[in-house]
């Protein structure tokens, strides 16, 4: 994922999907001429390394081999992602990130999350070892340059350790590292997964994820609307079992992985993605995935991020999330056998 960063502007617009209607209209895509259930996946971002499971799933035909008939739909910082899931355009959508998931459903929005792509998020705060940002309380006395999405974390981040805003200097920057490496700030954002981007601060970089910071979350979320939930249960099992079965396979295959997505998606850099890959299978498994599978999540940890966001003033416009209202394990529960335990 080399999506955007969130702040509350950001999750807002992206995740309420402004001036729609509340309810889906409609539930599934039908069936094509081979009799196949059509779906259509509604990402958050450009297709790239956080699909890549996806990806595999679709070109080595799993989706297929479960009778799904799978369409991808790119998203981007001028595509929507939620609206096409309401309208039932789309049958599934994937949020960066589980915030804009929760901020939606706490605007109203009807939403179901089944399953997470990724087990944390791989938004960090990059520092060098002059001037380092290892655990939120170094972060008092620095200058932090966010990119034009990130001050709602950062805020989250500060309010949670008891930081003064005031001792914290905060400026907006692009994607470009040359502050951080001119002296001018003592730490920028970024993705993980941007390696390209990152390489030129070298190795010797200093990393602390917002989840190492606390913000709590899970990135690559899977939803569908409520209606096509509850209706298509399914069809949304099968999809997770090929999606795994990818994701699986990718995991085993990084190589030759990154070589069928730079196939799907040319305008991909294969030596950069080469050097990504073991990045990207570290953020979507872990001990948690070895535990219970590519794809699960903690109830437990989604109901601290609904806390820690509900402290922010203003985040939730109509309810406040209840997890059995947003999120539920039945799909994983439903595909237990077939997801890879890895990590």
């Amino acid at each position: 994922m080399t999506g955007p960063g969130l702040n509350r502007r950001r999750v807002l617009l992206s995740a309420t999907g402004l001036g729609l209607a509340g309810g889906a209209l409609t539930s599934i895509g039908g069936l094509n001429a081979q009799g196949q259930t059509k779906i259509l996946v509604q990402y958050d971002w450009l297709m790239g390394n956080g699909q890549i499971g996806d990806i595999v799933a679709q070109k080595k035909g799993f989706f297929a081999e479960e009778g799904l008939a799978v369409t991808f739909g790119a998203g981007g910082p001028n595509a929507q992602t939620l609206p096409p899931v309401l309208s039932g355009q789309a049958q599934i959508g994937e949020f960066s990130t589980t915030s804009q998931a929760l901020v939606a459903y706490g605007a109203g929005r009807p939403i179901k999350l089944f399953a997470c792509g990724y087990q944390y998020s791989p938004y960090a705060y990059i520092s060098l070892p002059r001037s380092p940002i290892r655990h939120p309380r170094d972060l008092v006395g620095k200058t932090v340059a966010v990119n034009p999405n990130g001050r709602f974390t950062l805020q989250l981040i500060m309010a949670l350790h008891k930081i003064d805003p005031a001792q914290v200097r905060i400026v907006t920057m692009g994607v470009d590292m040359t502050p951080l490496i001119a002296g001018q700030v003592d730490a920028v954002t970024g993705f993980l997964t941007n390696t390209k981007a990152l390489s030129v601060l070298g190795p010797d970089r200093v990393v602390m994820t917002s989840e190492d910071a606390g913000v709590t979350s899970y990135a690559n979320p899977y939803f569908a609307s409520s209606e096509t939930y509850e209706s298509q249960k399914p069809a949304l099992a099968r999809f997770v079992r090929a999606a795994a079965k990818g994701w699986g396979w990718a995991y085993a295959n990084r190589q030759e992985a990154v070589a069928i997505m730079c196939d799907a998606y040319p305008n991909l850099e294969r030596d950069v993605e080469r050097d990504t890959v073991d990045i990207v299978m570290g953020i979507a498994f872990n001990g948690a995935t070895k535990a219970h599978g590519w794809g699960c999540f903690d109830n437990a940890r989604i109901a601290r991020q609904i806390e820690i966001f509900g402290s922010a003033e203003g985040t939730f416009k109509t309810r406040v999330p209840d997890l059995a209202g947003f999120a539920t394990q039945e799909i994983l529960e439903l595909t237990s056998a077939a997801r890879p335990r890895l990590g």
